[in-house]
């Protein structure tokens, strides 16, 4: 420890996908001292722009940055206020975010959405991690990567994902060329949001690897962006490039504007921005080799850290320092899984089960998850596909939709919702699969994430994996993880790994498999496999009726 006082505390603030969430942490322990949520107030802007009522095309997902800004001025007082600690003893503060979510900014830092003429414009505004409406442009990246034989590309699985910055930088170059024109940079939320704390422009080194394709130190070639398409060529130099920021090292310091903001002290030190899967790890104390850490909630993403390099098929990338300094930090993930948990809630149940629930106070999905908890494994026979958000791992396709086969009328709701509780831990299965095939074992399974008080489907998830979950024991995992690396940032510990063990909190083997279970599902996943590979890889002898159906979709929408 440094010269830093036993009262000392930081902030992280996690800005989710619906929501920023800050909160107070001691230095020393770890301790949580308060917090506060800020919903925001445009949301997911996925059907038409805000103000104009502009329709959207499908797989469109939009934000509005000045609800970022709104967290900070409404959710870092009032968490400051719930600790009940002077704001002088606040040392550091850090941020994490939802990726790959990008802003396009003029040379200050102004959004384009905010400037007068662009408010109309579509390709102005924040694109979410969930804005898949760039598949088109990553498939010509990852069709010209592979026939180039770009050594970056094993790096990713094999395939690049529409949600990455190439791909929405491209669709943006291709379908708005002004906005394109007058974007200064091409900025990742996670990076936006520190420069306006601190002033500074850091690109930090988990997006830039992760999701800007960054490897050993470079991009890929302007040759490769000009043969994409030739205007395209000075992307990464005109819009893209900018110095990396080691995780857990300090940006800078706190400016006056966002000192007034915040109620913190001018001048304190703001970390390097982070990605809020990645800045869990250190939260749940999983910063050595092996240890998966799986982050539930609307998605899934997998982090985990190991001391070999390999190639992975289907990862979302595996990155130097990507989630702790001197470790190759690798990434998987599931694009849905909350959220198909919630649709099937808010479309698929009967009013009599909402009714039944409301009288016994309940909510839609406790109920659901207790009559779904007296069933037998295989008991509903149904087996579904975890792709209503399309497939992030292991098959990068994002027009992948769900499937839910062996319903018949007897089938009831408590029968389907179970069902998607296992499609997404069968999910979770073939990533673990994919990565023990590669060479890079994993050991244990760390829960995170707003799911883990579903006691039935973190048991599900021990079933079908076969392992042990450990789980976090902060409900604030990502802004934990942030406060963390504030802690790193503001000198008052040498590093990740010691502030981890220190401020990071997470109890081992609390969910343990049942051997008749787990055999149960292995009867189960095979049948999930099976259904994986035929609707999942049409080149492989496959059936492309998903893709098909997406088409059809998108032309009947357009129309």
């Amino acid at each position: 420890m440094s010269a830093h006082t036993s009262n000392d505390v930081v902030i992280g603030v996690d800005f989710g996908t619906l929501s920023g969430r800050a909160v107070v942490v001691r230095v020393a322990d770890g301790a949580e001292l308060g917090s506060a949520v800020h919903d925001y107030r445009h949301g997911v802007v996925d059907r038409e722009l805000p103000g104009t009522g502009a329709p959207l095309p499908p797989d469109w997902a939009l934000q509005v940055p000045s609800d970022y800004i709104d967290v900070l001025r409404a959710a870092v007082p009032e968490a400051l206020a719930r600790a009940g600690v002077d704001a002088a003893s606040v040392v550091g503060i850090a941020t994490d975010f939802t990726a790959c979510t990008m802003v396009p900014v003029r040379a200050d830092g102004t959004p384009l959405c905010e400037l007068p003429g662009f408010a109309d414009r579509p390709h102005a505004y924040v694109k979410l991690w969930k804005h898949h409406a760039a598949q088109p442009h990553a498939d010509r990246i990852n069709a010209l990567a592979a026939e180039r034989g770009e050594p970056w590309l094993a790096r990713y699985g094999g395939l690049i994902s529409s949600e990455w910055e190439f791909a929405k930088g491209l669709q943006l170059f291709e379908e708005d060329p002004e906005v394109y024109a007058a974007m200064d940079r091409w900025v990742e939320a996670a990076d936006w949001i520190v420069w306006r704390l601190c002033g500074t422009y850091v690109r930090n080194a988990c997006t830039a690897g992760y999701k800007g394709i960054r490897q050993d130190g470079a991009y890929p070639s302007r040759d490769f962006l000009e043969t994409l398409n030739p205007g395209f060529a000075d992307f990464v130099a005109d819009k893209l490039d900018q110095p990396i920021g080691e995780l857990g090292a300090r940006a800078g310091g706190l400016s006056a504007e966002a000192a007034a903001w915040t109620g913190l002290p001018e001048g304190i030190a703001v970390a390097v921005g982070n990605v809020d899967a990645h800045v869990t790890a250190p939260a749940a104390r999983a910063v050595e080799p092996g240890q998966l850490v799986a982050i539930m909630g609307t998605s899934t993403c997998h982090v985990m850290n190991s001391d070999v390099l390999r190639e992975v098929p289907g990862m979302c990338g595996v990155v130097d320092g990507g989630i702790v300094p001197g470790l190759w930090g690798y990434e998987a993930g599931q694009s849905g899984v909350g959220d198909i948990f919630a649709w099937f809630a808010e479309t698929s149940v009967p009013a009599a089960y909402s009714e039944e629930a409301q009288r016994r106070g309940l909510s839609i999905h406790e109920y659901l998850t207790e009559l779904a908890a007296a069933q037998e494994v295989g008991a509903h026979g149904l087996v579904a596909l975890d792709w209503h958000s399309g497939n992030r791992s292991v098959l990068v396709d994002h027009q992948l939709s769900g499937v839910i086969v062996g319903q018949t009328l007897a089938t009831r709701p408590e029968d389907t919702y179970r069902a998607l509780i296992e499609a997404t831990a069968f999910g979770t299965r073939t990533i673990i699969e994919t990565f023990n095939r590669a060479g890079v074992p994993v050991n244990e399974l760390i829960m995170a994430g707003g799911l883990l008080k579903n006691q039935l489907l973190m048991q599900i998830y021990a079933d079908v994996t076969g392992l042990p979950l450990s789980t976090i024991t902060s409900e604030q995992g990502p802004a934990l993880g942030s406060a963390i690396h504030a802690a790193v940032a503001a000198g008052a510990y040498p590093d990740i790994h010691a502030a981890s063990a220190a401020m990071g909190s997470a109890q081992r083997d609390v969910y343990v498999p049942d051997p008749r279970r787990v055999k149960a599902y292995d009867a189960l996943y095979a049948e999930y496999t099976r259904l994986h590979d035929y609707f999942g890889r049409a080149r492989d002898g496959g059936n492309d009726v998903l893709h098909r159906l997406h088409r059809i979709r998108t032309e009947a929408v357009q129309a």
